[in-house]
């Protein structure tokens, strides 16, 4: 990189910094509406000043209303604001390994319409998944009844490594995907402005704006599912890494010359805690169970949790066994980021529930360091909704503010978009 990208990088932050505090203001108003500036300002840490600018353009974008008055100690009344959860609408998907999930949210972020399809293991090209897509984003916007107009934009979270700036979807270990030209694919087919990142910042966001990440300054966000992944809030801010990488917990390795992965290496914590995995674990333990669908990783996941409460003694062993390889692996997180929390999330935890982080509890306490491991809860997602879905949604917001006093961008030409995705 030259002095050239180096000012193109300075440019953009100092663009982002408006955006961030864009964004801070309304989700403080989304999360505490109604509000005064007053209070905006103290929440935020920005100056009044600021505060009252900031406002004032989400009142011109109407995704904010004034709503009246409050009395303040010994002088004139304050002006409150509250979200205009009229004032449009945010669409998140969640493409996973094995479905496409899709929320329709209003400007407050509470759910109008979901939809989802099956990803049949044949289905996993990616003019197949986006097919997918397409039809589920289509099905929300139809059922909510929403003007195209009033869609401000679809945040899309697909799993593996993920180049947000050029919508690319680098790495896809579970689909075999490489530098596949993502956002493009979408483009063709969906006419709103398309956000792309993956689940572990999704599920991060979700927990930070409502869920168990509130008012937390450092969280990890573990999501277990087919694939796995740590999304991390640190400083009271999602991680990213300076190549949109963090998290990849799922790959790091955990037993050396173990279970070959996915990815290709060996002994990677996905290869024990994800679904595969575990339905691995289980076909080791008893071939011929009952709870095994050879085929189905969420019937045998629903199995499983079914056995864990009657006490199905394969189900115990099978979730212990995975219990001690993900603990080890928390345990780690524990050690070397020191959280306030630990949130178990996707489809995988919130099926097994509170049993399984009973078990965690115990075993990451035999792994983690006493002084950090005191420090940090461990807790199931508590949000009700699916959170990649959430979380996505916030990007598309994310993206909207950013794209106020700006002109809209270019719609790229065929050739600029081939040259994208031979980058």
């Amino acid at each position: 990189m030259g002095r050239r990208d180096g000012a193109r990088l300075v440019k953009r932050t100092s663009r982002d910094i408006r955006t961030a505090n864009r964004y801070e203001v309304l989700r403080q108003i989304i999360a505490e509406s109604p509000t005064s500036r007053q209070e905006l300002a103290a929440a935020t840490g920005l100056s009044l000043a600021t505060v009252a600018t900031l406002v004032g353009e989400l009142l011109d974008l109407r995704m904010i209303t004034e709503v009246g008055f409050e009395d303040s100690a010994g002088g004139r009344p304050r002006g409150l604001v509250a979200v205009n959860a009229s004032g449009g609408a945010l669409i998140g998907v969640d493409i996973a390994e094995t479905y496409v999930h899709v929320e329709l949210f209003d400007l407050a972020l509470n759910v109008l319409a979901r939809a989802e399809e099956d990803v049949r293991p044949s289905e996993s090209r990616p003019e197949q998944v986006v097919g997918h897509v397409a039809a589920v984003v289509g099905s929300v916007v139809a059922q909510a009844g929403v003007e195209g107009a009033r869609v401000l934009g679809v945040g899309v979270s697909v799993p593996g490594q993920v180049d947000r700036d050029t919508g690319i979807s680098e790495y896809a270990p579970n689909w075999d995907w490489h530098d596949v030209p993502l956002l493009d694919l979408l483009t063709e087919h969906i006419a709103y402005p398309l956000y792309l990142d993956n689940p572990l910042r999704a599920s991060a966001v979700a927990e930070l704006w409502f869920g168990a990440g509130r008012g937390r300054g450092d969280a990890v966000v573990i999501n277990l599912g087919t694939g796995v992944g740590a999304g991390l809030v640190l400083g009271g801010a999602l991680h990213r890494g300076v190549s949109n990488s963090a998290g990849e917990w799922g790959h790091t390795t955990i037993v050396l010359d173990g279970r070959l992965c996915r990815c290709g290496r060996h002994g990677c914590v996905e290869a024990y805690v994800g679904a595969s995995g575990i339905m691995l674990s289980l076909r080791e333990l008893s071939p011929d169970s009952a709870l095994l669908h050879p085929e189905d990783q969420t019937a045998t996941i629903a199995a499983l949790a079914e056995g864990l409460r009657r006490g199905d003694p394969v189900a115990v062993k099978v979730v212990r066994d995975t219990v001690r390889y993900l603990g080890a692996g928390i345990a780690d997180l524990v050690n070397l980021f020191n959280p306030e929390v630990i949130v178990l999330s996707s489809w995988v935890a919130a099926a097994l529930g509170e049993p399984l982080v009973d078990e965690v509890r115990e075993a990451v306490a035999r792994h983690a360091l006493p002084r950090p491991m005191a420090a940090t809860e461990i807790v199931l997602s508590p949000i009700p909704t699916d959170p990649v879905c959430l979380g996505a949604a916030t990007f598309a917001l994310e993206g909207a503010l950013q794209s106020v006093g700006q002109r809209p961008p270019k719609k790229r030409t065929a050739p600029d978009r081939a040259k994208t995705h031979h980058r």
